[in-house]
């Protein structure tokens, strides 16, 4: 109905106004000394002119602009009048659309009726992202919209707790044990083992010890108290393991492609994943990162690149198989590394935008400060004024 009235207003334009104002013009035209040939010619052209910018104007853009800037105004005010325009041409409204749509697919294009109102995942995370740059969203609120709506591009591997972080009890061991666990780490569930860790038989709450009386404790097996653990795959999108985990015991046995135990995830695990570290009561308070100056960041060699990009405001650059800071530095050094080892990477830098509004780049040190065993525990990362080339982004 719009693009109908929007032609027809056209074509009237054209065939009553035109004439109109080349007529006023022609008038003056020849008092000024033209002929009168072309007078015609230069009223006609300086008529078509003004109605067509005429039209354009006040027929389209301010309408347009003033029902974007007070749309439930404007729409209100308009909408009987739609309704009647469209309920008058309907006949002809029909007629125009069932013959576009019929030439339409003669070329082997199906119609559509109107611009989707549905919109991508991506597509509103950076819709969040524009309007709090813009001031229209709090900065932590776009943020958490932005995790929420691209939760399915994570995989439970991204969320865990990888297995030797995890707490694990022998289907032997007591209730008393249980509580101990809790005491000792302040974690609320633990999963159950049968012979090896690769053999998860459930999962037990420490509320469910708690129930337990206490002189019937150091007697009483966990394995009484077992609740059943879902297992689920290292590459489930997390959008799939949130409906998995938001009942019974709120944790899954992460499971590799080999069929041994990953790690595990819980619901907080996951919600985390979008507002961020949460500490409960039964938590200890533990910084994944601190910033100990300007430029300098500890950080945990467990972090994810782009959970540790997140905390600094950059964006570091992901490793090729590896899914931690530490697997990270391992790739580029191309062995395990030892304390005081180096790697210089390129990054972006968020906070400082360029003209356009994309991030500058940044060169980032980062430097092994603490091992456990094999593995990176800490780090310390060094933003530098210096950007590196492709060439120089390896150890020193």
């Amino acid at each position: 109905g719009a693009q109908f009235g929007i032609t027809v207003t056209s074509l009237i334009t054209g065939f009553i106004a035109e004439p109109s104002i080349a007529a006023l013009l022609r008038g003056p035209l020849q008092s000024a000394g033209l002929p009168e040939a072309t007078s015609a010619v230069v009223a006609f052209a300086s008529a078509f002119m003004i109605a067509t910018i005429a039209q354009m104007i006040f027929g389209e853009l301010i309408p347009k602009n003033w029902a974007i800037a007070e749309p439930l105004r404007v729409g209100r005010a308009v909408v009987s009048a739609q309704r009647f325009f469209t309920w008058i041409f309907k006949p002809l409204i029909w007629f125009f659309n069932g013959t576009a749509n019929v030439v339409v697919r003669m070329f082997g294009i199906e119609p559509q009726e109107e611009l989707a109102s549905a919109r991508e995942p991506q597509e509103l995370a950076s819709l969040a992202v524009r309007s709090a740059q813009r001031g229209l969203l709090g900065e932590q609120l776009a943020r958490r919209l932005d995790h929420s709506v691209t939760l399915h591009e994570h995989t439970a591997s991204d969320a865990m707790t990888p297995r030797p972080k995890v707490h694990f009890l022998d289907e032997e061991d007591s209730v008393a044990d249980v509580l101990r666990l809790c005491a000792e780490t302040g974690h609320a569930r633990f999963p159950i083992y049968r012979d090896t860790v690769d053999q998860i038989v459930g999962g037990v709450h420490f509320k469910d010890a708690l129930a337990v009386p206490a002189g019937e404790r150091a007697t009483t097996p966990a394995a009484s108290l077992i609740r059943p653990v879902p297992a689920v795959p290292s590459t489930m999108p997390l959008g799939s393991v949130l409906e998995i985990v938001r009942n019974g015991l709120q944790m899954a046995l992460v499971v590799d492609e080999y069929g041994g135990t990953d790690g595990m995830v819980t619901l907080e695990d996951i919600v985390e994943e979008i507002v961020g570290e949460i500490d409960d009561e039964q938590d200890r308070p533990t910084r994944a990162y601190r910033q100990l100056g300007e430029g300098r960041w500890a950080l945990s060699g467990l972090m994810r690149p782009d959970e540790a990009g997140e905390s600094v405001g950059l964006q570091l650059p992901e490793a090729r198989e590896s899914d931690t800071l530490g697997g990270l530095m391992t790739e580029r050094l191309e062995r395990f590394p030892r304390v005081g080892d180096e790697v210089v990477l390129r990054a972006l830098d968020e906070s400082q935008p360029d003209d356009v509004g994309l991030p500058q780049p940044v060169g980032v040190r980062l430097r092994v400060t603490r091992l456990d065993g094999f593995r990176v525990d800490r780090m310390l990362l060094t933003v530098e004024d210096e950007v590196p080339s492709a060439q120089e982004e390896n150890n020193v």
